[in-house]
């Protein structure tokens, strides 16, 4: 059995080759992630193992888990220590090997495997690992899990196990590839630029697109760990400038970029404009409900008002719920409610039945977003981005607030603009009209202009986000009145941007 982890190691010593090192701060809400050799080893990783493999059984979750990596230099070695601890724990492991976390996703359905656990540090700088994980297909885990994780794996409180085994699935990236690919071809080839920012993604976007008929350029697509030109992250603006130039340098229809485990997927459109990942979402949701009236969607608390104003959406009567910012929030929200997508600011997509399984997938995002190019064979995607009501929006602002007092702060705001609406005060000079306090507090009036605010997950940082479908002087006199009731709490500091 494994010693209770400590929280600090010194790397090339022996205690560092003969204890776990885990620091308490890398299980976030919803998945892990550390700093490796400086916040985790190892040995720390073989800890973890053991700790997903107690959690399985104290959950009463079948002991077999499928297991992957992402590309980068250390990842497959991590990987085999997280397999030690599943093993040790008395897990039978179904690995394979190098993929994307949505192909992790896929197997366990294929493979009829209960639980997950990728090793990727997704879009994060070199020098970062994590995990991905889940034992309850399509979803992964939330706060309750990572607590219960934290406790097990912090205490050294495992449970020794027996029955534990090993196998390779070779060819699976085969599989994975063919269930994307086996439906019909575009009418049409598409010309796509593919970016992948030398991430997991290049092995397998490109071919992926071609397969359905689509006239691939693939830029930053081999695969090298280094990322010498830029993350693979299609919200980091070095990527989505080099997606830009080349859709105009070679006139492109469409630049899809994909993140570092391809489960995000950026857009850029054929005139070099970067289309954000909510107002993307709208256009698929247009374009979905035609086909599927009446539809459910939904979207993170970030995202922009269009889901319920816009006339094309009421028009194919479409609902939408607004739901916690976080891909385990959001995808296990779209299941409970058999939601058709739900779509996050941040770029995930979740499509359920007959698109996708429910979890988030930059392929079948990609694959979504031709699709409609394809039934709008008229329209350039730089059409479809002009055909919705204009609306004017804020950069997400964040204004430092320590992690110790943040969620008291937002209870407090929360509070405040109850007291408000239920004494019919105005805000910004407007009724309110509307307050959604899923995650924090979203303020909406009367013209459709909203505000939020909310607690970061995982920084000492408050989340605010604005927009207006009146003015650009309506979203700065938004601004003004949130952050004007921020103002009243002496615990908020300073933006990191602002308007």
């Amino acid at each position: 059995m494994l010693p209770v982890p400590v929280a600090e190691l010194k790397p090339n010593t022996y205690a560092y080759e003969s204890q776990p090192m885990v620091k308490a701060t890398g299980f976030r809400e919803y998945d892990a992630r550390w700093l490796f050799e400086k916040e985790i080893n190892l040995m720390g990783i073989q800890a973890l193992g053991m700790g997903i493999a107690t959690l399985m059984h104290e959950r009463g979750t079948r002991p077999d888990i499928v297991v992957a990596h992402d590309f980068r230099g250390y990842s497959a070695s991590i990987k085999m220590a997280l397999i030690s601890g599943l093993m040790a724990g008395g897990v039978r492991v179904h690995d394979i090997g190098l993929a994307l976390s949505p192909m992790a996703y896929f197997a366990q359905f294929a493979l009829d495997v209960p639980a997950v656990a990728m090793v990727t540090a997704s879009h994060n700088d070199n020098g970062w690992t994590g995990v991905k994980m889940g034992i309850d297909r399509p979803l992964t885990f939330g706060p309750d899990e990572m607590g219960r994780l934290k406790e097990i794996v912090l205490t050294a409180s495992f449970r020794e196990g027996t029955g534990g085994g090993y196998r390779f699935v070779e060819g699976f990236p085969e599989r994975y590839i063919a269930d994307l690919t086996e439906r019909p071809k575009l009418s049409r080839p598409i010309r796509v630029v593919a970016a992948c920012g030398n991430g997991t993604a290049g092995a397998f976007a490109p071919c992926v697109l071609e397969a359905i008929g689509a006239e691939v350029i693939p830029l930053d697509c081999e695969l090298d760990h280094t990322f010498p030109r830029y993350n693979p992250n299609p919200e980091d603006m070095k990527m989505l400038h080099a997606l830009r130039d080349k859709v105009l340098e070679t006139g492109a229809e469409v630049g899809l970029g994909f993140d570092g485990d391809g489960d995000r997927c950026g857009v850029v459109d054929d005139e070099g404009e970067e289309i954000f990942a909510d107002k993307v979402g709208v256009m698929l949701a247009r374009d979905l409900s035609a086909l599927h009236p009446g539809a459910r969607f939904v979207v993170d608390v970030k995202s922009t008002g269009l889901f319920n104003t816009d006339p094309v959406l009421l028009g194919n009567g479409a609902v939408t719920e607004y739901w916690k910012t976080g891909h385990s929030y959001m995808k296990r929200r779209v299941n409970e409610i058999g939601a058709l997508v739900g779509f996050e600011k941040s770029g995930h997509y979740f499509f359920n039945a007959p698109i996708g399984r429910g979890y988030d997938d930059g392929l079948v995002s990609a694959l979504t977003i031709l699709d409609m190019l394809d039934r709008n064979p008229d329209k350039t995607m730089a059409d479809l981005r002009r055909a919705l009501p204009k609306t004017w929006g804020s950069p997400t602002m964040s204004p430092h607030c320590a992690d110790e007092i943040k969620y008291e702060v937002v209870e407090r705001v929360i509070a405040r603009f109850k007291a408000m609406h239920e004494k019919g005060e105005t805000l910004a000079g407007h009724p309110i009209t509307d307050l959604v306090t899923v995650n924090g507090v979203r303020v909406s009036c009367e013209d459709g202009t909203w505000g939020l605010v909310r607690a970061s997950s995982n920084k000492p940082e408050l989340v605010v986000v604005i927009e207006s479908p009146a003015s650009d002087a309506r979203l700065r006199e938004m601004f003004k009145a949130v952050d004007a009731i921020l103002r009243e709490n002496p615990e908020v500091g300073a933006y990191n941007q602002t308007l």
